[in-house]
């Protein structure tokens, strides 16, 4: 019983901050960081007596006590919950102590630091609900709380940054309602063990539209999903999160406590629901993908320091969402958690990079040292061999040389693929070094290789074990996500390719060799490129195609309105 007082500690920080006069509010602020740091102490004992003794599950209220309800109120924690409030208490905490002083000169400090510790509440409460509905509640009170956090008001673009973040945010709700609605009317319950029950046995059938037919499932996780995908920034609900960028620093970085991930979150709530039904895994799958190519490419054209993290945000976002649709569930909710925690104190530092700048006006300083414009064959070489010979033998020879029956083998070769992209990207930024001897570039590749594929393998192994502990159950959301064999095969030419092309690139440019192609050919190219920068610096010019679309649906109801009013 003593989990369902863990949410409320959070919320005596918010009652210490917010209670008392102007004089002792510095002191209030530090004691008030008590009770936090309490909270993560007691979700580590949480998540060990979870992995112990099995998941906690605390009612306070049943329907049959209450007509005036129809849902239970009460709290399930399973590992994935204790997990999760593992990490929402341990970056909330380092939040809270680092916007003590990021905020102290602020006359708004009680109600920022209030807002943190209620905003903790909300996350936690979110994560160990019992049912659909609780967590609907939670969630509808994270984009209020979004709004608010945005502190500073009386700013134009923080204002209406807060505001185009809440009415993106209410389109997925919408969404996530309706897909509740429909769940409670095709399987009569929100509980989630009784939900994953009686999806699992019902055969509903539904048609939308003449001579198109849906299944139940499908249309219930497609409307879920659309709720995840505006919570967790995915293409094209995406843009709320760069325009929310002018709210504090400790806010953007609160958002990875959980709030930018609930959309990983929700899917593997829901993992049993979305592994029956393929046709959702593969809009997830293309969702993500979409989201994850643009938003590493938008980022690549950005000169603001946070909409360059916040576009990295989106992108890994649309990674995440990938990986669900591939069925690698726990591998989504291990990326959920080393992103958050990666992001969250890159965001901090951000934050401390911006004040300094504000107070030096030379700051960043110029480095002087000319940089080396070639690299040693060695590297060249070793950063080849290790991002694609290697991996790539590995992955062909697991997936075509052997012919393992794909159903059998689609989970290893997921795995094996995200640790191919995953230590590519990773190795070729290790071209940039240098100003340092050629062995040690390649020593650094090399322990780059050998740390990507140690941490996937635990992913694989103990992460999976740890949140999916039956091998059947990992299996069946592997076979409702499989792809076709030739699209596969293609993912992984267009990989190649892409990777072989890079490291042409890298070559070539390093060593002043171009490839000699017609001067149109050329001229077309360095247009193309010009345009192709423009428009992802501008975001795509989706915010545009939105207010146009605003603007269309205000003279339709003018209109009607008008039309009525006769």
């Amino acid at each position: 019983m003593y989990a369902a007082l863990i949410p409320l500690l959070p919320l005596l920080t918010a009652l210490i901050v917010a209670v008392g006069d102007d004089a002792s509010r510095r002191t209030r602020a530090q004691f008030a960081a008590v009770p936090i740091g309490a909270t993560f102490c007691s979700a580590i004992a949480t998540l060990y007596i979870v992995a112990t003794q099995g998941p906690i599950s605390i009612r306070f209220y049943d329907p049959a006590s209450l007509a005036a309800l129809t849902f239970p109120i009460g709290f399930y924690i399973d590992r994935l919950s204790a997990v999760m409030m593992v990490l929402i208490s341990g970056v909330g905490t380092v939040i809270y102590a680092y916007s003590i002083d990021y905020m102290y000169q602020d006359p708004h400090e009680p109600r920022y630091l209030s807002l943190i510790g209620i905003a903790m509440f909300v996350l936690l409460c979110m994560v160990t609900s019992a049912n659909l509905m609780m967590l609907f509640l939670f969630w509808q009170l994270l984009s209020y709380l979004l709004y608010l956090l945005a502190h500073n008001h009386t700013h134009s673009g923080t204002l209406e940054g807060a505001f185009k973040t809440f009415t993106l945010l209410r389109v997925g709700d919408a969404a996530f309602l309706a897909g509740i609605i429909l769940a409670y009317a095709l399987y009569g319950t929100v509980e989630f063990p009784a939900l994953f029950a009686k999806a699992a046995e019902s055969n509903a059938m539904l048609s939308p539209l003449p001579g198109f037919e849906l299944s139940g499932t499908t249309a219930v996780t497609l409307l879920l999903f659309i709720g995840g995908m505006s919570k967790s920034a995915q293409f094209p609900l995406h843009i709320w999160l760069p325009h929310y960028l002018y709210a504090p620093t400790p806010a953007t970085a609160l958002l990875h406590a959980g709030i930018i991930n609930a959309g990983g979150f929700l899917i593997n709530r829901l993992a049993p629901l979305f592994g029956l039904s393929s046709t959702t895994l593969h809009v997830a799958f293309i969702v993500g993908t979409l989201t994850a190519v643009l938003g590493a490419t938008m980022m690549l054209a950005q000169n603001d320091i946070k909409k360059t993290l916040g576009f990295s945000t989106v992108g890994q976002m649309g990674y995440m969402v990938m990986e669900c649709g591939l069925g690698a569930f726990s591998l989504a909710a291990f990326h959920l958690i080393a992103h958050g925690l990666f992001k969250a104190t890159v965001f901090l530092n951000s934050g401390n990079v911006i004040h300094k700048a504000r107070q030096e006006a030379h700051l960043p300083h110029a480095d002087q040292r000319e940089e080396e414009e070639t690299f040693s064959p060695l590297t060249w070489t070793t950063g080849f061999v290790t991002t694609l010979l290697i991996p790539l033998v590995i992955l062909l020879v697991t997936h075509g040389v052997l012919h393992i029956p794909l159903l059998e083998s689609q989970g290893t070769v997921i795995f094996l693929f995200f640790i191919w992209i995953t230590s590519s990207q990773a190795i070729l930024t290790l071209t940039r070094l240098r100003a340092v001897p050629s062995w040690e570039v390649s020593a650094a590749m090399l322990m780059t290789l050998l740390f990507v594929v140690f941490m996937y393998l635990f992913a694989v192994e103990s992460f999976t074990a740890f949140l999916y502990p039956d091998p059947a159950e990992v299996a069946a959301y592997f076979k409702a996500a499989a792809l076709p064999s030739r699209l596969f095969d293609l993912m992984i030419l267009l990989a190649t390719t892409m990777t072989i092309l890079s490291w042409c690139y890298l070559y070539m440019r390093t060593h002043g060799r171009t490839l000699q192609l017609p001067s149109w050919v050329s001229r077309w190219i360095e247009r193309l490129r010009v345009r192709g920068y423009v428009l992802f610096l501008n975001q795509l010019s989706i915010d545009e195609l939105y207010d146009r679309l605003g603007r269309a649906i205000m003279r339709i109801a003018h209109r009607l309105d008008k039309g009525m009013q006769r």
